[in-house]
């Protein structure tokens, strides 16, 4: 009897691909050569490609025509862009839950996984506290009911997830993100979704520089690595 192989293969390395760019393993910029991926994983280039486009769909790799994917480089402006928009739409999702008639069933989802950012934190363990905070606000926007708004956050918070990874790595002391997460659960408790739009937009601003800081080191270290006249220059 003849076995084809699980077409979940590709998914699997995108899976995989997908926590190397975002632990960082994998630079911003660097080239994701399809031979280096089928040696790394023993696997054939047609799920890796497939894999790749899997991952340029929802942005961490980019396909340049004639050069192949790498990983997303962003610019400074593009960061930018992303955390504008991010706090525009975690506010605008807040807001929403004015309309809610009960929010008790959602203020307690949200308890469970501020704790979960806590105790990711003592832990010092960033990659925990990214995916808490994410599904913090994904929660959010699943209890408004509104599909576009989930997805589009979502996609989204893919895209910046690396970024986050580095701020969480790089911030694990201070527990800046637990104090506004505990302030908009509070906030919320209260159906005060004023107070709590205006907290995410106030968090995402604060630690932009932080993020755009940690990205082009990041970055520049990269780049340094790949050419040495560029380190000498």
């Amino acid at each position: 009897m003849d076995v084809k192989a699980p077409a979940t293969i590709p998914y699997f390395l995108q899976e995989q691909i997908r926590e190397l760019i975002v632990d960082g393993t994998i630079r911003p910029g660097q080239p994701l050569r399809e031979q280096e991926l089928e040696q790394r994983f023993g696997t054939s280039r047609s799920p890796i490609r497939e894999a790749l486009r899997l991952l340029e769909l929802g942005g961490l790799v980019t396909h340049i025509q004639r050069k192949g994917f790498r990983a997303t480089l962003y610019t400074e402006t593009q960061i930018r862009h992303l955390y504008q928009l991010r706090a525009e739409l975690e506010a605008y999702c807040l807001r929403q839950l004015a309309d809610m008639d009960d929010l008790a069933p959602l203020v307690a989802e949200l308890r469970g996984y501020d704790e979960a950012i806590a105790a990711s934190m003592a832990k010092q363990d960033a990659r925990a506290c990214i995916a808490a905070a994410r599904e913090f606000y994904l929660a959010c926007a699943r209890y408004t009911g509104n599909t576009p708004l989930t997805s589009m956050l979502s996609k989204l918070y893919e895209q910046v997830e690396p970024l986050r990874f580095l701020l969480a790595r790089r911030s694990m002391e201070n527990h800046t993100i637990q104090s506004y997460t505990h302030g908009i659960t509070l906030a919320l408790a209260n159906r005060d979704v004023d107070r709590a739009a205006q907290l995410t937009r106030t968090y995402v601003h604060e630690v932009l520089p932080s993020i755009i800081e940690a990205y082009l080191e990041a970055a520049e270290q990269a780049a340094q690595e790949a050419n040495p006249r560029y380190r000498s220059a």
